[in-house]
């Protein structure tokens, strides 16, 4: 589905491309041929798959934060790039509850300043600004969250992803509807894979955990999401990319997840982790008083992006830890 002759030699720019997707999405294109230009923060951990496996010196890279305008406009206008994947953002929602000015002012600040750079230069195409499954206004329904519902994320960084995907509404209507930019949000669900080492997410959590000889700690084993392998997600965006460059028409809104049956508990993705990752690995179920709040229960409907792409999920949840393990 992607067409590796459309990557060869394109010009990319990716906003937090030293992050766990961002590692690898510049290996993918780097292996298609791309030349790709990545803005991000200082990688400021040794325990990163973006120093680990040597992608730093097989991509250009500035050193930036999003929510410096000037400095990210220079970089976009020096680079003249056609593709912008925008992924630079705080992404951990009990970190959102620390520090949520911070959150806000990346999250929503931050797409302000990548749309407005685009805005005043002429060589961008296409656009994608990557958020969340958990844009939605949740109602802890059994049902999946279709493109059309309410956007409202509870906490600060849920929330501030919605207001990532309203700025981006307008700017299209109000600037881009008129020129030849085609920009598109991706909503994800939980990713999982290799070189994943946030605190706070399920996977590297218990990584951390069996790497130590230690009981992996389960806050809320019943919370059900949306799990997917990162290359899942990742060939998604690709697709949008290319095909709205090449056809303004499918510029638009996007749920990327996995299928319904692998819409899993974190106890679940727990169990298929210490079967996969063996010498005797478990966890346990200790709950926290008075922890910030988390949805229950996410599912998402996908079948906008099916339908207008074929596009599906390829691997079961239990290949994707297998995988990742």
């Amino acid at each position: 589905m992607i067409n590796k002759e459309f990557w060869k030699n394109r010009k990319v720019f990716i906003t937090g491309h030293n992050g766990f997707k961002g590692t690898w999405l510049c290996e993918i294109l780097n292996f298609l041929g791309s030349e790709v230009m990545g803005y991000s923060l200082e990688c400021c951990s040794e325990q990163s798959a973006y120093r680990i496996i040597g992608t730093e010196n097989r991509v250009n890279s500035e050193t930036g934060d999003v929510r410096d305008y000037e400095h990210i406009y220079q970089s976009i206008f020096d680079f003249e790039p056609e593709i912008v994947f925008h992924l630079a953002a705080q992404p951990i929602v009990r970190e959102s509850y620390i520090n949520p000015r911070y959150t806000y002012d990346t999250n929503v600040m931050g797409t302000v300043n990548v749309l407005e750079a685009i805005r005043n230069t002429d060589t961008v195409k296409s656009v994608v600004n990557i958020t969340t499954d958990k844009v939605y206004d949740n109602k802890e329904w059994c049902w999946g969250y279709r493109e059309t519902d309410v956007l409202d994320g509870f906490d600060p960084y849920s929330n501030s992803k919605s207001c990532s995907e309203l700025v981006t509404h307008s700017y299209i209507r109000s600037f881009f509807s008129e020129r030849n930019i085609s920009v598109s949000t991706a909503r994800a669900g939980n990713v999982i894979g290799g070189g994943d080492f946030a605190a706070d997410r399920i996977i590297p959590d218990c990584v951390r955990a069996a790497v130590n000889g230690e009981k992996i700690i389960i806050r809320n084993p019943y919370s059900v999401r949306p799990y997917q392998h990162v290359l899942e997600p990742l060939f998604a965006y690709m697709i949008i990319a290319e095909k709205q460059y090449e056809d303004k028409s499918y510029s638009g809104n996007y749920n990327i997840g996995p299928k319904p049956e692998n819409c899993v508990t974190t106890g679940e993705i727990a169990d298929l982790f210490c079967s996969s990752w063996g010498d005797e690995a478990l966890w346990i179920n200790v709950s926290e008083k008075n922890a910030s709040h988390e949805a229950n229960f996410l599912k998402l409907d996908c079948s906008k992006i099916q339908n207008t792409f074929q596009w599906e999920s390829l691997w079961n949840i239990s290949d994707s830890v297998n995988k990742t393990v």
